[in-house]
């Protein structure tokens, strides 16, 4: 008789983890014990020595599904004898090594007995059992136990008790456990009534869709606004209400047929890649191109010709969805760029102007979790946001840090990341910080993230912009704390995202292309091409700078950007007169005209929104990225025959300057149609990348390419180029698991600051 002693890492928390091991003990006829030490496994197992390695090797092989165990120590040592195998009470660890699962879907076991009349949980809204339901947004401290949970108020019934307590039931442990005697319950809210129970308030919700209504519905991770996917009058009236004139809307399908997406089907055209997404374990909102002449109402995505498509992914979205039979609009309930609300009687008091009734539960939520969302390029899943079911993202580093590590990211799409040791997690989305609300989510994500790792920042890293919210937080936090600084320049972090995610390559060609960000010299970047390493940064080309009229202005006005790069070609453009509502173009020439007044810029986001007010006359926007989406949305086919030749010339310091002057003629040529000019742009931007990183093969040798920057969630671009790079024997990476976007710049500070700085990386 051997006995081992094995040490569990990973993810094998709020997975059944527990009482896998129980079971495998009992199968290979071991005894010993298992035992949660805070975020890691440690058991004994005792018996035959062929059993011990049997067991050892099926932890890996047959774990539950959701769990992703390393077995970090295995080794054979000196105990008492067992006579049974049991799972200990779990300890706290002063050294813990925690992860934090995100919320997961609800499963299909439950989904069977959530429609299965037979079942005491049959309807129930917070069906759940040990793999599945939420987590992140539920768990208050580790251990991961359910006082330590939002559920501690919702003492268990006999039934669940003993369901709880069963090592032999697939809810033994199960933290968020409950049924309809004991666990959390919806209430309706309206002007016209209250409803309490979960029955009633469901039937009050559906009533109200069918009327046409607009409904605020609490989730895992917070609110959803709803309404008939169908109606094009409910649809304009979200819009008005929540002063949301274009930006397109996540439409809820139900779950209908053997694997769920039959009613996308009937809508959506989605790709192989596509329908795995939409079914994958994270259930990510999933951009789809929608059929033509598709029943959803033509505002649910003005000008764009795709959905941004979800599953039901908890209990009560499958009731709702299925019930109602039709898509569902359900957009985040929040104010532009502000997180996802969460509380009560926060969404009565800031939505009342918005909804006409609530589905309120009294589960509390503890923070906030907005959907993820995903969209396909080249064949793989590339995240535009991280949210529920994704985050907080864990992931190993190629290095190890000396101290813990707190990196604040930008102002947009705003993402904070905690790394210690070799581990680094990304927290979800928590939006512009630009209001008061954004910033207390933004430090409470930053107390939460050490409460829950149990570790405590020692160094900062911010973004080197000194206007950026994050960046002030950053400053004045340092200096309290006497904690020591870094500042990283906004692409360096772009460009670090990819070697963080593809560590063994060791020397890079990066396309920074994006809206904008602060550069080394002082002026807005946003199109830079960056040769080297992290840390190691060396800007070989960029696009030949423009005046920036307006400032942070032009972002939401195309026109701007427009109206600067055609005078600076002696051009005298400007808005057709039918679209030149509130533009004071006079004004822009006369501020145009007087350079010390105007910043200047390389970016490239600027180009895209410059090339939509040529083409579609797209001067005016909503939300930040509409023109170039519309842009890409009219192009059909890239071809290096549409390609115009961008002049490069070499200037100060060894650097190329891309010349984009070449295109504005062809741009604002009105009669050449507006598809075929937006061909003719994304191609000649494609082959210039092309023609640089030839130039740069010549003079630097080998080399691997990497995309990242917002511009490159531009699926037909960023495919075209992959294609052509790849014909000419590159190689080329986009971003994996990170967000090319802002959403990956707290994650490239830390890889900018620490890749190179370490022996053992």
């Amino acid at each position: 008789m051997k006995t081992k002693n094995l040490t569990i890492t990973g993810q094998v928390q709020g997975v059944g983890f527990r009482p896998f091991i129980f079971r495998l003990a009992q199968e290979h006829q071991l005894n010993g014990w298992v035992q949660n030490r805070t975020g890691q496994v440690e058991l004994i197992i005792q018996g035959d020595e062929k059993n011990i390695n049997d067991f050892e090797k099926n932890i890996v092989l047959k774990k539950p599904p959701l769990a992703q165990p390393e077995i970090s120590n295995s080794e054979y040592c000196e105990t008492e004898i067992f006579n049974e195998f049991s799972i200990l009470k779990s300890e706290k660890e002063k050294n813990a090594d925690i992860h934090i699962p995100p919320d997961f879907f609800t499963c299909d076991d439950c989904l069977e007995e959530l429609t299965n009349p037979k079942e005491r949980r049959y309807r129930y809204p917070f069906i759940n059992c040990t793999q599945c339901g939420p987590r992140y947004t539920l768990i208050e401290s580790l251990p991961y136990d359910r006082p330590n949970t939002s559920m501690k108020d919702f003492p268990l019934c006999e039934a669940c008790n003993q369901e709880y307590t069963n090592i032999y039931d697939r809810r033994f442990h199960a933290q968020p456990l409950a049924c309809s005697t004991c666990g959390p319950s919806l209430s309706f809210s309206s002007d016209e009534k209250t409803i309490t129970g979960n029955e009633f308030s469901i039937a009050a919700a559906l009533e109200a869709l069918s009327l046409g209504k607009i409904i605020a519905v609490k989730g895992v991770g917070g609110y959803h606004l709803m309404c008939n996917a169908l109606d094009a009058k409910a649809v304009q009236q979200l819009r008005d209400r929540k002063h949301r004139p274009d930006k397109p809307f996540a439409v809820l399908f139900p779950w209908q047929g053997k694997d769920g997406t039959d009613a996308v089907l009937k809508y959506l055209n989605p790709d192989e890649e596509e329908l795995k997404q939409l079914t994958h374990p994270s259930r990510s909102i999933v951009l789809i191109k929608a059929k033509p002449h598709c029943q959803l109402a033509e505002n649910i995505n003005p000008g764009i010709n795709e959905i941004g498509a979800m599953l039901p992914y908890s209990p009560l979205h499958f009731l709702l969805s299925r019930e109602f039979s039709q898509p569902l609009v359900a957009t985040s309930a929040n104010f532009t760029g502000e997180p996802v609300i969460t509380d009560n009687e926060e969404a009565e008091q800031r939505l009342a102007s918005i909804v006409d009734a609530f589905v309120h539960h009294n589960r509390p939520i503890l923070r906030p979790a907005d959907d993820s969302v995903v969209r396909i390029i080249n064949k793989q899943p590339h995240y535009i946001r991280l949210g529920r079911g994704v985050a907080p993202l864990e992931k190993i580093l190629s290095f190890k840090l000396q101290q813990p590590v707190l990196a604040v990211g930008g102002h947009m799409k705003n993402t904070i990341a905690l790394a210690w040791n070799n581990r680094i997690v990304v927290s979800p989305h928590i939006g512009e910080l630009n209001t008061l609300r954004s910033m207390n989510v933004f430090q409470q994500a930053i107390e939460d993230l050490q409460a829950l790792y149990q570790i405590k920042i020692q160094h900062i890293l911010c973004d080197a912009h000194p206007d950026y919210a994050s960046s002030r937080w950053a400053k004045n936090f340092s200096n309290e704390n006497n904690f020591p600084l870094t500042q990283v320049y906004h692409h360096h972090a772009h460009a670090a995202v990819l070697a963080g995610e593809y560590p063994d390559k060791n020397k890079w060609l990066v396309f920074t292309w994006d809206g904008t960000g602060y550069g080394d010299d002082d002026s807005i970047w946003g199109g830079e091409t960056l040769f080297g390493m992290p840390g190691h940064w060396k800007r070989v080309a960029h696009f030949k700078p423009f005046s920036l009229i307006g400032g942070d202005k032009a972002s939401l006005q195309p026109w701007r950007s427009a109206a600067a790069m055609a005078w600076a070609c002696d051009v005298d453009w400007q808005p057709q007169q039918a679209t030149q509502k509130n533009i004071n173009i006079d004004l822009a020439r006369q501020v145009w005209q007087n350079t010390s007044m105007l910043v200047k810029t390389t970016a490239v986001g600027r180009i895209f929104d410059a090339a939509a007010a040529f083409i579609m006359q797209k001067n005016i926007c909503s939300f930040d990225g509409q023109a170039p989406m519309m842009l890409e949305q009219i192009a059909d086919q890239l071809d290096t025959k549409y390609a115009v030749d961008l002049k490069i010339e070499t200037i100060e310091n060894d650097c190329l300057e891309i010349d984009w002057s070449h295109l504005i003629p062809k741009l604002i040529d009105e009669n050449t149609d507006a598809t075929k000019r937006s061909n003719i742009f994304h191609s000649s931007l494609a082959m210039n990348l092309v023609q640089q990183a030839q130039l740069m093969r010549e003079k630097y040798g080998d080399f691997t390419i990497g995309l990242s920057g917002g511009v490159f969630q531009n699926k037909l671009l960023t495919e075209f180029v992959i294609n052509q790079l790849q014909q000419n024997n590159f190689k080329v990476h986009t971003t994996k698991d990170i967000p090319c976007n802002d959403a990956g710049i707290s994650y490239g500070q830390v890889i900018n600051t620490f890749f190179n700085t370490h022996d053992d990386r």
